[in-house]
C-alpha cells in the first residue's frame, strides 16, 4: 500500500501489506543473523585459518564499513528504482555473501564475502524505516517497526547459539551455507509479498547534510554511536570471555548466547512499552544498564550462574534500544525517512566497524576483561550525551 492508496483508504492496512512488513523482518532475521555469526565462530574460523580472534572478529568490521557507506547512498544511488526492485536485490547479495563466506578458503575472500554483506545490510536498513511508513496507516507504524525490529531479536535468539551448536558438529562452513539457504527462502518470499514502492525520487546526498543540521540529529548520531559502539564490542567477543574468564565449553556458550537472544527478543517488546512512557529515558537508561552488567561481568565472570544471569539483562537492556532509537527517527526526521534512516543505519554501522576493530586490538594485547572494562566506559558517555543533549520530539526542518 502506497501513500496515495493510504490517502484513497483510511481504512486498515491490506493484508498483504501486512504480509510485506512480515516479509521485510524475515529479510532484517537473514541481515542480522549473517552479520553477527563470526561472533559465534571466532574460534573455529581463526583456527581453520591460522589468524588471531581478534583478527577473525574484523570480519565483522568490514560489514559493518561497508554498511556505513551502503546506508548513506543508497536513497540518492537508487532514487528511481522501485523499492521492491532494491530490496530483492538486497536479498539477493545476502546470499551471495554466505555462499563465498563459506567457500572461502583464506581470510581476503571472507572479507570480501562480508562487504557485499554489508552492501545489503547498510542498503536495507536505510530504507526499512521509510518504507514501513509507506506500507500501513501513521497509527500502525510503531507496531509495524517492532514487527521489523523482532527480525533482529529473533536472529540474536537462533543465529549466535544456533550458530555455535552446528559449527561445532557440522563446521563454521555448514553455518554460513545454512545462511545462505535461508536466504534463498526469504529471496521467495518477498518477491511474492512486497507490493510495487515506487521510489519518490527526491533525495540526495546534500539531503544527509541538510538532516545532519537540524537541531539535535548530530547530537543523536553521537549517543548511537556510543550506545551501539559500546555493545557491540562486548558482544563480538563474547565467545573469548565465557571460554577464558568463565571457562567454559560450547554447550556453556551456546546457552548463554540462546539466554541472551531470548532476553534480547522480551527486550524488544520491553522497549515498546518504555518508549510510551519517555523516549528520552528510554534512550538514556539502557546504555547506562549494560554498562553496569559490563563492569559486573568483570568483577563476577568466573561464576557461571552470575554472568548468565548478567548476561540476560544486558540482553533484555539492548533489545530495547534499536526499538527507542527507530522510533525517535520516525518523529525527529519524519519528513526524510529515507534519509534520517540511511544517517542513523550509517552511525550503526560504523559503531560496529569500531567497536569490533577496536575490541580485537584491545583483546590482543590486554585481554578481554579490558574490552569490557573500556566499553562500560563508553556506554556511560552514550547515557550523558542523551540526558543532557538528545530530544525526544520532533525537529524543525533546516533552512534550504
Amino acid at each position: 500500500m502506497n501513500i496515495d492508496a493510504q490517502a484513497a483508504n483510511p481504512g486498515a492496512p491490506t493484508a498483504s501489506a501486512w504480509a510485506a512488513v512480515f516479509s521485510m523482518s524475515l529479510g532484517v532475521f537473514g541481515l542480522v543473523g549473517a552479520e553477527f555469526l563470526p561472533a559465534s565462530l571466532l574460534t573455529p574460523i581463526a583456527a581453520d585459518l591460522g589468524i588471531s580472534e581478534g583478527m577473525a572478529g574484523q570480519a565483522v568490521t568490514a560489514t559493518a564499513v561497508m554498511g556505513v557507506f551502503a546506508s548513506l547512498t543508497v536513497a540518492s544511488f537508487t532514487r528511481s528504482i522501485d523499492r521492491r526492485v532494491v530490496l530483492l536485490a538486497f536479498t539477493l547479495l545476502l546470499i551471495l555473501s554466505n555462499f563465498v563466506v563459506a567457500a572461502a578458503q583464506s581470510f581476503p575472500v571472507i572479507l570480501l564475502g562480508r562487504v557485499l554483506l554489508g552492501i545489503a545490510l547498510g542498503g536495507f536498513w536505510a530504507l526499512s524505516t521509510a518504507l514501513v511508513m509507506r506500507l500501513v496507516l501513521e497509527a500502525d507504524v510503531p507496531k509495524a517497526l517492532s514487527i521489523v525490529i523482532a527480525g533482529v531479536s529473533a536472529a540474536t535468539v537462533f543465529a549466535a547459539p544456533l550458530g555455535s551448536y552446528v559449527g561445532d558438529v557440522l563446521g563454521w562452513r555448514a553455518v554460513f551455507f545454512g545462511a545462505g539457504a535461508l536466504g534463498i527462502i526469504t529471496f521467495v518470499v518477498q518477491f511474492l509479498a512486497l507490493p510495487s514502492l515506487p521510489s519518490l525520487g527526491h533525495a540526495n546526498m546534500g539531503t544527509i547534510f541538510r538532516v545532519v543540521a537540524r537541531p539535535h540529529v548530530a547530537l543523536g548520531m553521537i549517543a548511537v554511536l556510543l550506545a551501539f559502539g559500546g555493545h557491540m564490542s562486548m558482544f563480538i567477543y563474547v565467545r573469548p570471555y565465557l571460554e577464558n574468564v568463565t571457562s567454559v565449553g560450547v554447550t556453556g556458550i551456546t546457552f548463554a548466547l540462546l539466554a541472551f537472544g531470548l532476553a534480547n527478543f522480551a527486550g524488544n517488546y520491553l522497549g515498546g512499552v518504555l518508549v510510551a512512557r519517555s523516549l528520552r529515558a528510554t534512550l538514556a537508561m539502557m546504555p547506562l544498564l549494560i554498562a553496569a552488567m559490563a563492569f559486573l561481568l568483570v568483577s563476577i565472570g568466573q561464576s557461571y550462574v552470575a554472568t548468565v544471569v548478567l548476561i540476560v539483562i544486558w540482553g533484555m537492556a539492548f533489545g530495547a534500544i534499536p526499538v527507542a532509537w527507530s522510533t525517535w527517527i520516525s518523529r525527529a526526521i519524519a519528513d526524510e525517512a529515507e534519509s534520517g534512516g540511511g544517517l542513523l543505519v550509517a552511525s550503526i554501522s560504523f559503531a560496529i566497524a569500531a567497536g569490533a576493530a577496536i575490541g580485537g586490538v584491545i583483546l590482543d594485547l590486554v585481554g578481554i576483561q579490558s574490552v569490557f572494562i573500556v566499553n562500560g566506559i563508553v556506554l556511560v558517555l552514550a547515557a550523558i550525551v542523551v540526558a543532557t543533549g538528545v530530544g525526544a520530539s520532533r525537529t524543525a526542518p533546516a533552512p534550504v
